[in-house]
């Protein structure tokens, strides 16, 4: 028997055959999978695996006296770091059924964060009275307080949605 549900001008049929009315046209697809990339927090998580994955390879640490800029790729350490951090904020998106998963992944990634800040600003300052001086610090040096401030405002957004689920569920 076949099993129809409409909902936002999709019917989705129980043998994941999808249904899709887009402006008086129908479209008959296969196995539409639905992901919440409408929620506010797949967002700021996306955004936080963004900064942490793919702008660490743009902008470079700091700039060395000698005019060499130093990238995370350098440190083994931060390249480590940097990889579990993009790979606990990419977890947090693939876990969007599971609020409580993706709030803890969030604080672990908040923490990583800020380990890799505290090891970035020990290097500066560590660095700063030897022969190779920093002289100048690049942006990349600053890529984890975004990041933080991103898993932070997708933290409260998880939270918002956890107790908004828990406010449906005491009504029942």
């Amino acid at each position: 028997m076949k099993y129809l549900r409409i909902c936002y001008a999709i019917i989705r049929i129980k043998t994941y055959h999808t249904i899709v009315f887009i402006k008086k046209k129908i479209y008959f697809c296969d196995a539409i999978k639905q992901t919440m990339i409408q929620r506010i927090q797949t967002v700021y998580l996306a955004l936080a695996f963004l900064i942490t994955g793919i702008l660490p390879f743009v902008f470079p640490l700091w700039t060395l006296a000698n005019g060499k800029q130093e990238f995370f790729m350098g440190n083994q350490l931060y390249a480590a770091l940097l990889g579990l951090s993009t790979s606990l904020s990419l977890l947090s998106i693939l876990f969007y059924k599971k609020r409580q998963h993706q709030f803890v992944l969030g604080r672990l990634n908040i923490i990583l964060n800020l380990i890799l800040l505290g090891l970035f600003v020990y290097r500066s300052v560590k660095v700063s009275g030897e022969a190779l001086a920093v002289s100048e610090k690049g942006i990349g040096m600053f890529l984890p307080i975004i990041a933080i401030v991103f898993l932070v405002l997708a933290n409260k957004a998880i939270k918002k949605d956890e107790d908004l689920v828990k406010s449906v569920d005491r009504l029942r």
